[in-house]
Order: structure tokens, then sequence, then C-alpha cells
């Protein structure tokens, strides 16, 4: 299935496991691709949407090989002109992206550079998913109309330890923050997500779906650990 932002994100994007390539040399180039092939696999397999987020250099093969939905780690609120070494957000949709990441924990961004890359996403019909690191913050930033608000509190991010367990509070007060603000808003779940279990606390705890990086790119079966998460999001 190919995915558009025209689709209805709330019912065909949830759940969502949306999975961070970072800059891991075991999701580079023909990784890359292999990963996404996984994921493809398991999305078909359980009916369940699995977005990609690759680095810049693989953008175009993912989105031209896998139906799956791809986006960029990040854009820069710019139109075209001479921004050397900026990101074009016109340039990274022309290579195939739905959506793209905005303000995660490694490219934090001031609040008026969040709000100028939201509305420009909105303007080109990009997915917005903006990461925060606390309720307060996520309240800040359901203001700015994004599509979907990633809760990753950066201490968690990498260790194993899923916030759903070290810190249900934050999702929480985030999700009833969130909701009294801009009730349209997704809410995803992030930071030391490696197990299905990990998935289905943050289902419970409201999230429409997790953003996860190591644990699924680092491990030693990628495959089987997104059947895990996949799978995980059914039973909720």
């Amino acid at each position: 299935m190919l995915y558009t932002v025209a689709m209805n994100l709330n019912t065909l994007w949830t759940p969502l496991i949306l999975v961070n390539f970072k800059a891991y040399t075991q999701a580079m180039g023909k990784k890359a691709l292999e990963l996404a092939n996984m994921a493809e696999s398991v999305s078909a397999e359980t009916d369940v949407c699995i977005g990609l987020a690759p680095q810049y250099t693989d953008i175009q093969q993912l989105a031209q090989k896998s139906s799956l939905p791809i986006f960029a780690q990040h854009v820069d609120p710019i139109w075209p002109g001479s921004f050397t070494g900026h990101i074009l957000p016109q340039a990274v949709k022309e290579a195939g992206v739905v959506g793209t990441l905005i303000n995660h924990s490694e490219r934090r961004l001031k609040l008026a550079e969040i709000d100028a890359t939201v509305k420009m996403t909105r303007d080109m019909q990009l997915a917005s998913v903006v990461c925060t690191n606390n309720a307060k913050v996520s309240a800040s930033a359901a203001a700015l109309r994004p599509d979907f608000i990633a809760i990753e509190p950066p201490e968690l991010i990498g260790t194993g330890t899923p916030v759903s367990q070290a810190k249900p509070e934050i999702i929480i007060k985030t999700e009833t923050l969130v909701k009294q603000i801009n009730p349209e808003v997704i809410i995803l779940c992030g930071a030391g997500i490696t197990k299905g279990d990990d998935v289905t606390a943050a289902l419970r705890l409201g999230t429409k779906g997790v953003l996860v990086a190591s644990g699924i790119v680092k491990a030693k079966e990628p495959k089987k650990v997104l059947l895990d998460f996949a799978q995980a999001a059914t039973t909720v």
C-alpha cells in the first residue's frame, strides 16, 4: 500500500512503528534496503504501519523500492536558494518522503524554528513528527499543530529502559496537556523501546505508536524484533 498525507493519519497510520535509522552503519546503503524489505514484510503480515526514517543518501532508493511511508530525519525551514549544507524540504519530498522528524534530541531546534518547519511541512503536505522531551514542551509543540508529537526523554534514549516503564507519568501528563490544546495531534512514545511489551505498555498509556531506533536497527535479528513490535501493537 502506498501512503500519502491525504490519508487519514489517525486511522491508516496508527498504530505506527516509526523506525529512525539515525547514522548507524547497520542501516546504510544495501543494509538500509534490506531492513526496509524486512519491515515491509512484517507490515504486510500484521497490517501494522511501519514508517522508516533513513539517512538522506538512502531516501530515494527506499522510496522507490518500498511501499512503506518514508520520513526524513530533519529538514530546514528554507525555500530554494543559497543555503549550502541545509536540507531543503522540497528536495526530500521530491525524493519520495511523506513526512519528517522535527526537533529530535540529537537535532534540537528553537521554538521559532520548530514553528516555521511545521508550517512549511503543512504547506507542502508533509507529515510532521515533532520530538519533545517533557510534557510542557509537548504542550507548547501541540499549539503549533503538528501531525504527531513523539515524547522521548533524552536520558532514556538508547538505554534499553523504556519511558513507559521508567517514567510513565510523563506520557500520561503529555497526553493530558496535548489533548487539552490540540486533540487532533497523534502522540507517539520513544526512548528505550526494545521489545513488544514496551510497545504494548506505550499504547495502553494512550499513545498511538512508537518511535524507535537502536532497538531495531542494531538488533541481532531486526525482523524478529519488528514482528514482536507489530504483533504487540495489534493486541491493544
